[in-house]
């Protein structure tokens, strides 16, 4: 618990050193403690701002929106473009490189009506370790990622979350819909919602953190926790999750015996391409020294 309160007040420090910043908020974790952070830092110098498109699961704008009230940090809320790039919709291994980089440069568009020099992410130093392509596209846009450079994990975020009382210390990951789409089978808008309606019957059946993989042939291959496969397989659970599914478009519904794993779909990344995309969170630096106008 000292670490924690040592990186804690380090974060702030370091917050309070930099200009207005915009801290790019999805509602997740952790950009809901660096935006709380960021709050209690620099206070009506800060700003969040949530990017939306049809990759965004239903219901969590709303989420966001409450989350940013109770921060008490202005909340801005813009439609992003990823859905007119033709890369991005090709879904290769550098999908969230495109949709980060649209992020990223409308938020540097808005700099002057937002006020802000500097805009931030909730990268932690955990994500170094996985295969994070929107990591090059932060570089290029010069955001600044201070819970890595602090040292947070991704359990530190959660302790501190808790900590500070925020609602969503104990909530799943929800990355965007489109990361559930195996590489290589573009993306559309309709599959995005098959996606979307399923997981969120499973979560109405009491799969609170579960994952409908896309594959090519209109396949569905679900993850849930190991503990609760047996669970799932009783047949008239199983018979209802099948025939939803089928109802949504989906041909063919398997059920993954690994369980759930966040990030699954990385096992399709060629190696070379997965150690390339791990650089070193002390790439950024977070100093209002360093830190000119992105």
């Amino acid at each position: 618990m000292n670490d924690l309160n040592a990186k804690r007040e380090r974060l702030l420090d370091t917050l309070r050193e930099l200009p207005p910043s915009a801290v790019a908020f999805s509602g997740g974790v952790d950009s809901a403690v660096l935006a709380k952070a960021a709050a209690l830092a620099l206070g009506e110098r800060a700003v969040a701002v949530t990017g939306v498109s049809p990759s965004l699961p239903a219901g969590e704008l709303e989420l966001a929106r409450q989350l940013a009230q109770q921060i008490g940090i202005r909340h801005v809320i813009i439609e992003t473009s990823e859905f007119e790039n033709p890369e991005y919709l090709k879904n290769g291994p550098d999908r969230c490189y495109h949709c980060r980089s649209d992020l990223y440069r409308q938020m540097q568009e808005l700099i002057p009506r937002l006020q802000v020099q500097v805009i931030l992410n909730g990268a932690n130093a955990d994500d170094r370790d996985d295969y994070r392509p929107g990591t090059q596209a932060a570089e290029e846009h010069r955001v600044l990622s201070p819970l890595a450079v602090c040292g947070f994990t991704k359990a530190e975020v959660r302790q501190l979350a808790a900590d500070w009382e925020l609602p969503i210390w104990d909530k799943p990951a929800m990355p965007c819909l489109a990361s559930r789409i195996a590489y290589g089978v573009e993306l559309n808008v309709e599959r995005l919602q098959q996606i979307d309606r399923a997981e969120g019957f499973l979560r109405q059946q009491g799969f609170p953190e579960v994952r409908v993989r896309y594959h090519a042939g209109d396949v569905a291959r679900l993850e849930v926790p190991l503990e609760q496969l047996s669970r799932f397989c009783a047949s008239d659970l199983r018979e209802a999750v099948a025939a939803y599914c089928k109802e949504l478009g989906f041909r063919f519904v398997t059920l993954d015996l690994e369980g759930f794993r966040s990030g699954s779909l990385n096992v399709l990344v060629p190696l070379e391409m997965r150690n390339a995309h791990q650089r070193p969170v002390t790439s950024n630096a977070t100093t209002a020294q360093d830190a000119s106008p992105a």
